[in-house]
């Protein structure tokens, strides 16, 4: 896997964190929903970062799986934030492009990892 999925999920986490404190200052449920974002946005460049040095291919995928799957979460959040109003699409929108983009890198990865020998 190259070093550059490692990189962007580390700043795709900072840019999460740095969305997170924002709603954190917000009224209503803005709080508990940045809790959710988050653990889900986070938790893919942790997951990628434990794959580097996953024991087996199994292994690795595994790791990758739980980012995919942590990555959809994200893009569920982010979309649900503009939907009830909390934050502008205008706001998000590089950040869902960045969410939808790091999950079809990582379904790439993992078919591609999955069909080699």
């Amino acid at each position: 896997m190259k070093k550059d999925i490692c990189d962007r999920t580390f700043t795709f986490s900072v840019r999460i964190i740095k969305l997170c404190q924002f709603l954190d200052d917000k009224p209503g449920v803005a709080p508990t929903l940045a809790q959710q974002l988050l653990r889900s946005g986070t938790s893919i460049g942790a997951n990628v970062e434990e794959a580097q040095a996953a024991q087996s291919k199994a292994d690795f995928i595994s790791k990758l799986m739980i980012a995919l799957k942590e990555s959809r979460e994200t893009r569920y959040w982010l979309r649900l934030l503009v939907a009830s109003e909390i934050v502008t699409q205008e706001r998000i929108s590089q950040l869902q492009t960045e969410a939808e983009e790091l999950t079809k890198i990582l379904g790439a990865i993992i078919v591609s990892t999955k069909s080699s020998t």
